[in-house]
């Protein structure tokens, strides 16, 4: 499991306003933590576009449409990751990256 992979999860069960289901997520957390922790750091993506959200970022994943929604960010166990659908490009990694130190950084 790597940094800016796309992989299947099951996010089940939610709570509250959590997304929820089987869809693809984003790891987001570094490769020498995914290598030694149980868990990763993930971010969601969603088919409902909602253009002009700053917490989203829009990719192509699968051939669709999506977002990367970076307001939903959490860690999760690896238990929960299926297969590889596919990896964000270094453009996209590197506007994933500008997008989280916005929202949580500095």
């Amino acid at each position: 499991m790597k940094r800016y992979e796309i992989r299947w999860a099951s996010l089940d069960p939610a709570h509250g306003a959590e997304m929820a289901k089987t869809r693809p997520v984003v790891i987001v957390s570094l490769d020498i933590l995914n290598e030694s922790l149980q868990t990763v750091t993930i971010c969601p993506l969603t088919s409902r576009l909602q253009s002009g959200w700053r917490s989203r970022l829009a990719v192509r994943a699968g051939g669709r449409d999506a977002e990367i929604a970076v307001d939903q960010i959490r860690t999760v166990s690896k238990a929960r990751l299926g297969a590889k659908i596919g990896d964000l490009s270094d453009d996209e990694s590197a506007a994933l990256r500008r997008l989280i130190t916005e929202m949580y950084g500095e």
